[in-house]
């Protein structure tokens, strides 16, 4: 009997179940978040101080997903050059998956999908505020295993809008993957950090 899945009900436990997903326990698998990052500029900076303003502003009353898209995610896309060619958004994208047996099926919509076309670039996953990332990064998980193209890595994002974590997935014979620390708004530069990693992932993709 076929098992049909939710994305958003989808564990990690149940990934490496059906789908043979694996930790890779190499440090250097995904170095991309940590080394060679871009600098900013005074005004990107400065917007990012606005960014952060602006959403412990607004945390006074509950942040629930439409407002951590509008107000957080959308400002770190357009700094990170993803409004811009050769890059497209799609919002809601329907993906399904099946396990090798295909006795599991997996289905599900990313909220925001980063694409150059024909590639996945960017999977993000965002969440109201009170929110923990762990209930998004296994289902972005769910849907960067539904990526088609297998010789290029994807990316996934996972935002509650006070916390950021990256997750790398490649395909290449066994699906591995590999998570970056949690980033936090509240601590030192780690939203500047967050949008140099997604400067860095789009430079990647361009020159790919």
């Amino acid at each position: 009997m076929v098992q049909i899945l939710q994305g958003k009900d989808t564990t990690l436990a149940q990934l490496i179940d059906e789908f043979g997903l694996q930790l890779a326990e190499d440090e250097d698998f995904f170095s991309e978040w940590q080394h060679d990052l871009p600098e900013l500029s005074d005004l990107e900076k400065q917007s990012l101080n606005e960014v952060k303003a602006e959403y412990l502003h607004l945390s006074k009353y509950p942040v629930l997903e439409p407002v951590v898209k509008m107000v957080v995610l959308s400002p770190l896309l357009r700094l990170a050059g993803f409004y811009q060619p050769p890059f497209y958004i799609a919002s809601e994208q329907e993906v399904k998956i099946s396990s090798e047996d295909e006795g599991t099926i997996i289905r599900g919509r990313i909220d925001i999908l980063v694409f150059h076309p024909p590639f996945w670039v960017l999977v993000i996953e965002a969440k109201r505020a009170d929110y923990s990332l762990e209930i998004g990064i296994s289902q972005a998980l769910a849907y960067m295993l539904a990526n088609t193209g297998n010789d290029k890595p994807t990316y996934g994002f996972v935002i509650n809008g006070r916390e950021f974590q990256f997750i790398k997935l490649t395909k290449q014979g066994t699906p591995r993957y590999a998570l970056s620390y949690t980033l936090s708004l509240n601590r030192g530069d780690d939203l500047h950090t967050v949008v140099k990693v997604l400067k860095l992932i789009a430079h990647l993709i361009r020159n790919s």
